[in-house]
């Protein structure tokens, strides 16, 4: 990890990339350890399938390519129902697979699994994609990595469109009004993953989600002033809430508070109400990752849209 928390430096340097039914506006309380409980593999798992989807070749020429992703369906996935969409990221070194949803013991997707078999959160759809928008998404190398920063592209115009047209999501409905669903999106992921919820996310598709959670950011993560400007070109598109987590012996943790920690100072869109910032003693690790989905999904999962 302490490799590619160097490469991602040279990178930024190189790039020059400066409960079911919870009132709006309300958050649970935040946990500083996820309960052991849920922790456990559940008795109501949910399953894990894998998706392979048209795309394109967004950091080349544009020919055309198949991308893969993986998609956690909730237990007793109804295809005639409708259930939001969580955008789960990897980071710099990893693919679709790097959150471990393929795995029952998978830490992360047990607790999605108790959260729902709890009654803490409403059922939900859960893709993981692999935010290389190129040929080989495969090549995990720095020369590939720009990569991470035209996914926003794919997201649009082909990952979206493809998860409506063959899930039971809000966005089903609404094929030629996307945003029509941005209240049962959200956005997340683990460190070069968090970038890509904040600076893409938040700062490009703010019509397409509403709720982001950013999990040790990656050092190319734009600033709060940064972010506040790119808001601008979405004056009308509430943000409903942005979490964001990070460990204090994180040595990245400077990309990460320099996103969020303080950037209610700069924008009356975020306050209190719908914005947190949360650091715990730990490094750039699945310690705080996990922590961060957990907390996010009870946000994200127990909102209530009004419908």
């Amino acid at each position: 990890m302490k490799r590619w928390i160097c490469l991602w430096l040279a990178a930024a340097i190189f790039l020059g990339v400066p409960c079911a039914a919870r009132g709006e506006g309300a958050a649970p309380a935040f946990a500083d350890e996820i309960p052991a409980e849920y922790k456990k593999k559940g008795v109501q798992s949910g399953r894990v399938e894998k998706i392979a989807y048209p795309s394109l070749d967004y950091l080349g020429g544009g020919d055309k390519v198949t991308k893969q992703a993986l998609v956690y369906l909730p237990n007793g996935y109804d295809p005639e129902g409708k259930y939001d969409v969580l955008v789960l990221c990897h980071g710099i070194g990893g693919t679709e697979n790097e959150w471990g949803f393929g795995s029952p013991y998978c830490v992360g997707r047990n607790v999605v699994d108790n959260l729902i078999a709890n009654g803490d959160i409403r059922p939900l759809i859960i893709v993981m994609p692999n935010g290389r928008a190129c040929a080989d998404p495969y090549n995990t190398g720095m020369d590939n990595a720009g990569a991470f920063y035209v996914f926003g592209q794919e997201l649009r115009s082909d990952l979206l469109p493809w998860i409506d047209a063959h899930y039971a999501t809000y966005g089903a409905e609404t094929p030629e009004d996307p945003s029509a669903a941005r209240e049962h999106r959200a956005m997340a992921g683990l460190s070069m993953g968090g970038m890509q919820t904040i600076n893409i996310g938040l700062c490009e598709c703010l019509d397409l989600f509403a709720f982001f959670g950013a999990f040790s950011a990656a050092p190319t993560t734009y600033t709060a002033a940064q972010i506040v400007r790119a808001l601008d070109k979405f004056p009308d598109m509430p943000i409903r809430y942005f979490y964001s987590i990070c460990g204090t012996e994180d040595s990245l943790y400077f990309a990460g508070s320099g996103a969020a920690k303080e950037i209610t100072r700069y924008t009356e869109r975020l306050t209190e109400e719908n914005w947190h910032w949360q650091e715990r003693p730990g490094g750039h690790d699945f310690n705080i990752w996990n922590l961060g989905l957990y907390n996010f999904v009870r946000v994200f999962g127990a909102w209530d849209a009004g419908e």
